[in-house]
């Protein structure tokens, strides 16, 4: 069975093995790797209503909750940003609103030194996609 972001793989998982790389290439590679991981998007998903704002890509979110924690199923047609999409997912996936809510996302892109090797539209399609995935929590709370 597929490993799932946010339950198997957690954010802590992702900052140790990011700090394992010594250079940006390999953590770039290590970054795409994750995304081919997630499971992709059904078809049916990729409406215009699921479609992030804001990001270079598209980017598609879907949430379900289940037993009061939120499920996401995300896709993107590029594929660092699938990568970057894992890293958000071993954040937020399987978690409740309030725990979405209090974790700071900013102090986990800190720690693996992400948004200064992310270029200025994908670091704001980055900040898009923690947006719609905190408004989903917010609305939920």
């Amino acid at each position: 069975m597929a490993k799932q972001f946010g339950v198997d793989i957690t954010s802590d998982d992702i900052v140790d093995t990011l700090a394992f790389f010594d250079s940006w290439d390999d953590r770039y590679k290590y970054i795409i790797d994750l995304g081919r991981e997630l499971p992709p998007l059904a078809d049916e998903h990729k409406k215009e209503d699921k479609l992030i704002r804001g990001c270079q890509s598209q980017v598609w979110l879907v949430s379900h909750e289940q037993d009061g924690k939120l499920y996401f199923d995300v896709d993107s047609d590029a594929f660092i940003v699938k990568g970057l999409l894992a890293i958000v997912m071993a954040a937020y996936n399987g978690k409740t609103a309030d725990e979405i809510l209090a974790f700071d996302i900013q102090a986990y892109f800190e720690s693996i030194d992400l948004m200064r090797h992310l270029s200025p539209t994908r670091g704001s399609g980055l900040q898009a996609m923690v947006a719609r995935i905190q408004q989903i929590a917010t609305q939920i709370a």
